[in-house]
């Protein structure tokens, strides 16, 4: 039965009540302005003034929307196979989705971070967490592709993940799940106590962005929440929230939330630098995946390495020490200073911020209520650095601007809530629509936000567009956060289920963009870098075809001699030099996916021909007026064939 307008009603009544504790007019500022428009319209030939990176969620992917127009710019494939541009279905990136699990074209993608010089955003790379099984990606912004996955071993619910450095010296990879470590077989009533954790803390090199998986710190297997490094005065730690200290093993809901606090826990990374310096640790073997993507070869390699540096966070003093906060705290946000760190949580009628100073004085004076598993547990009033006092229902996260303001999403009241850093004072309020969680500042997760623009990201639509059955996609709102008020601009629909985003003006990545690959610089083994050179080669049942594509043929464009129970490689390069005229390449028959290769780039697509017959190929990218020309067949013969292997174009 479909809902009436009256329970359509109630629920919008529910939602806005909830959103309460300001003025009627105040909540009417979420209304869009009558020049909302205006200032979210770009000029046809005209560009967005930022980039928004938002995590696909589900998807596995990432998704670039321009700013403050919405417009969704790109879907970059990261964790899953992407049939648009061949990703995870072609030869030359197929390694990428290697794992010890075996090939994984999926995972569930939460947290985008951007590289980051002195505590600023740089531009350079975005790193991604793999929620499910545990990896973290680096993606190039010259290119807008994946060219990094690295497996995190020891690991279960890659959440709190993938936070940087303020230098990038660092990307690090928290888990969710406490488990055994290493994984045995044993009851799961016996968590308490037997279940394990680890962060890891993989090192960025400055010129490549390579990622190298430098040592892992253990610690007490409680589930740890979401994260970020400190900056500024606390350069060199890490802030990571904890549920679930009761380590219950079942219904979590009530289980997991008897503690009043649970746990921030500060890692010293400095201090586990020197450690290992010093060879305070243990040398432990697992396998994992490092897949790297070569730009010269256009092809990607896997190495299974297996060796790993561990820090025992309960036996090394210094290196790790918890803060107290109430209730199930969800984000973990540090202000531009480095000073404030806040604890959304998510049972908890205030808002906490322990200071950084405060905590510094509580470890040199060793002000403990005790510890855990060895780890010391800091006096909660000793590191309290303010209170935002009952500002809403169900914190979840937290970013800042460039005026000394925090921006605090609530779930359950479904609004954010603007509040001054220092004074706690609460200073605007605007409803979302709704429910909304993460939200993101350009630059607002680092020393030098951009303010201007705040997104909130949303995990209920509801009313705010079309239906699309029982599902629809979720809203990703723009308000406008230059006045005192937050101003609601524009909602638009995301792909998958965006949790974070990372935001940074579009002047820092556009003049740096790659138009073409040059052919004169294409090392792939099987590139065909001129006409001269196209070719077709026959091993045993194996079959390579050495193809060029140019508007507006492919070449050859008619195959003889190929059979049943071949394997057929085409080796595809686009001749193209010119910017954005990317190339298709489709066979009939293939089980996997089409090609799309950009300009001076190769791709390979395997088929394997199941059946007699002539078979067309053709380009899937509408390139030129003569689009439909560009095709081409192979004739398939019976595998006792004696047809001879040929080739041609024009004749």
């Amino acid at each position: 039965m479909k809902p009436s307008l009256l329970t359509l009603s109630a629920i919008a009544i529910l939602i806005i009540a909830l959103a309460g504790c300001g003025s009627p007019d105040q909540r009417s500022n979420g209304a869009l302005s009558s020049n909302a428009a205006t200032r979210t319209y770009i000029a046809p030939g005209e560009y967005d003034e930022f980039y928004g990176f938002l995590s696909g969620g589900f998807s596995g992917q990432l998704s670039v929307y321009g700013l403050p127009s919405g417009r969704l710019l790109k879907v970059i494939p990261v964790f899953s196979q992407d049939p648009e541009k061949a990703y995870g279905y072609n030869e030359e990136t197929k390694p990428m989705l290697e794992t010890t699990f075996g090939f994984i074209p999926w995972d569930d993608t939460h947290h985008p971070d951007i590289s980051q010089t002195n505590g600023e955003l740089d531009g350079r790379w975005v790193f991604m967490n793999a929620n499910n099984t545990p990896r973290i990606a680096r993606i190039d912004l010259t290119t807008f592709e994946t060219a990094e996955i690295i497996e995190i071993p020891n690991s279960a619910g890659n959440h709190s993940s993938a936070f940087v450095t303020e230098n990038t010296e660092y990307v690090i990879a928290g888990t969710r799940f406490g488990v055994p470590i290493p994984q045995q077989d044993m009851p799961i009533a016996d968590r308490k106590g037997n279940f394990g954790a680890s962060f890891s803390f993989l090192s960025v090199d400055q010129n490549s962005g390579e990622m190298d998986l430098s040592f892992q710190i253990r610690v007490p297997g409680f589930d740890y929440d979401l994260a970020h490094p400190g900056r500024g005065k606390s350069h060199g730690w890490y802030f990571v929230t904890s549920y679930n200290t009761e380590e219950a093993h079942t219904l979590l809901e009530v289980n997991a939330s008897q503690n009043d606090k649970d746990y921030i826990a500060a890692i010293n990374w400095k201090k586990a630098e020197e450690y290992i310096q010093s060879g305070d640790y243990t040398t432990e073997y697992a396998d994992y995946y490092h897949n790297i993507y070569d730009e010269s070869t256009h092809s990607a390699t896997s190495t299974v390495k297996n060796e790993i540096k561990v820090l025992d966070a309960s036996t090394l003093p210094g290196l790790v020490y918890f803060l107290p906060t109430p209730k199930s705290p969800h984000g973990c946000d540090v202000d531009p200073t480095g000073e404030y760190i806040v604890g959304n949580g998510k049972l908890s009628a205030d808002l906490t911020v322990h200071s950084f100073s405060k905590m510094l004085e509580a470890i040199e004076q060793e002000k403990f209520a005790g510890e855990m598993y060895g780890i010391p547990i800091l006096n909660f009033e000793d590191v309290l650095g303010g209170t935002v006092v009952q500002p809403g229902l169900g914190p979840l996260h937290t970013e800042f601007d460039d005026k000394g303001n925090a921006y605090t999403t609530f779930f359950i009241s479904s609004e954010v809530v603007k509040w001054k850093v220092g004074t706690w004072e609460i200073l605007d309020r605007q409803p979302t629509y709704y429910s909304v969680g993460h939200l993101a500042i350009p630059g607002g997760n680092s020393q030098k936000p951009f303010g201007k623009y705040m997104v909130a990201m949303n995990k209920i639509t509801k009313d705010r567009y079309l239906p699309t059955g029982p599902e629809m996609n979720h809203s990703a709102q723009l308000y406008d956060i230059t006045g005192d008020k937050m101003e609601l601009l524009l909602d638009f629909p995301t792909i998958g289920e965006p949790h974070y985003a990372a935001i940074i003006p579009a002047e820092m990545i556009q003049p740096n963009s790659k138009k073409i690959f040059l052919l004169s610089e294409n090392e792939h083994p099987h590139a065909t870098t001129r006409d001269s050179d196209v070719r077709i080669e026959r091993n045993g049942n194996e079959v390579r075809v050495y193809m060029t594509m140019i508007r507006s043929h492919l070449n050859p464009d008619n195959i003889e001699g190929i059979k049943v129970g071949d394997k057929v490689y085409f080796h595809v390069t686009n001749l193209e030099q010119d910017f954005d005229v990317p190339h298709g390449f489709a066979m009939m028959g293939a089980t996997n996916a089409e090609l799309l290769v950009m300009p001076g780039q190769t791709e390979t697509l395997v088929w394997e021909p199941k059946k007699v017959g002539i078979w067309p190929f053709y380009c899937t990218d509408f390139c030129s007026a003569l689009h439909q020309e560009m095709q081409g067949f192979v004739r398939v013969s019976p595998a006792d064939s004696d047809v001879p292997l040929s080739w041609s174009l024009g004749e």
